[in-house]
């Protein structure tokens, strides 16, 4: 049985709807993560936005060939002119999607800037426990006192 265009569009979009919101999901709670610095949790996220990414990527391709096959030229306003007269329910749940897509697109800015706050306080905290260790590093490989201010000599030296 061949489902007609518009049911095979609205099980498109319907399922582009569904990842993308679980996407969102997944990049509120890298935030949250990364708000209450629950860093350690972040690699395994990271894993599971790379495979929901690429899932979300073939789900807008899937989409998009579908409506190539009536819209010659895809660009949101024709697309969204074209649904206008075809189908509400399809329109609806676009709709959706383009919101849900900014936001994800806002979180994902958000969740950037975060981490990179994040590295540039790691960078200073190795920047200063570097310098205290080289302050404080008074023997060196050989077990030598490598400090010696004043005349040069080392300590105990005549």
């Amino acid at each position: 049985m061949n489902q007609n265009p518009a049911t095979k569009l609205l099980a498109a979009l319907t399922a582009e709807h569904a990842a993308l919101q679980d996407f969102i999901n997944l990049l509120e709670r890298e935030q949250g993560l990364l708000v209450e610095n629950h860093t350690d949790q972040l690699p395994e996220l990271a894993e599971q936005k790379s495979v929901r990414a690429v899932n979300l990527n073939e789900l807008a391709e899937s989409r998009r060939n579908l409506l190539r096959k009536n819209i010659p030229a895809l660009s949101v306003e024709a697309i969204q002119a074209w649904l206008e007269v075809r189908s509400a329910e399809c329109l609806a749940i676009w709709n959706k999607i383009r919101m849900l897509a900014e936001r994800a697109q806002q979180i994902n800015r958000t969740n950037g800037e975060l981490i990179q706050m994040k590295l540039r306080h790691n960078q200073q905290s190795l920047t200063v426990l570097s310098n205290a260790v080289n302050k404080a590093n008074l023997y060196g490989p050989d077990g030598q006192t490598s400090f010696s201010p004043g005349s040069g000599r080392s300590l105990g030296s005549g």
